[in-house]
């Protein structure tokens, strides 16, 4: 079986993707993220997603379309949220809220990244900063869509998943030692 096709990180999904509307909040500016770079990530997450559910691959959430905030913040406001919502008194690097598929088949989510942690990671994993940012964004938008990571099999469809999105736009696998 030939291999996928290797595109940039950047490059516009092959299918048709969902559709999405997204608004992008920076509350820290970062250059190397402008809106049309995180659409295309997001795009490209949202028709592997698609795909996987329609092939009726196990736990794969249905939905038609997604509405999504992407907001990046600082490390006090990541802190702030992460204590209040998750009850971890630090900054982490990715939080997404899921609210669900409405009865149109439109998933909602709020995705929240903290650049600061972000950056770190990536320099403390010796990873390229938009590699890291794309897998941040396609894992959360994974977890808006309704996938988890709470139990074993669920982490290991849901790493599979992330994988091949990340490979589809030629950056390697998150999880692979290094």
């Amino acid at each position: 079986m030939p291999e996928p096709m290797k595109r940039s990180p950047d490059s516009a999904p092959s299918a048709a993707a969902p559709a999405l509307s997204l608004a992008v909040q920076y509350a820290v500016q970062e250059a190397r993220l402008p809106r049309w770079r995180l659409r295309r990530w997001l795009q490209l997450a949202l028709a592997e997603a698609a795909a996987a559910a329609e092939a009726g691959l196990a736990d794969a959430p249905g939905f038609q379309a997604a509405s999504l905030t992407l907001r990046f913040v600082d490390a006090e406001e990541g802190h702030a949220l992460n204590l209040e919502f998750r009850q971890r008194d630090y900054a982490t690097n990715v939080l997404t809220f899921e609210y669900g598929t409405d009865p149109e088949g439109t998933a909602h989510g709020d995705i929240v990244i903290c650049l600061e942690v972000l950056e770190r990671e990536a320099v403390e994993q010796n990873k390229p900063f938009l590699a890291h940012a794309a897998h941040l964004t396609v894992h959360g938008a994974l977890h808006a869509l309704g996938y988890d990571h709470i139990e074993e099999d669920e982490a290991e469809r849901m790493e599979a998943l992330e994988t091949r999105i990340l490979a589809r736009m030629g950056l390697p696998d998150p999880y692979a030692p290094r």
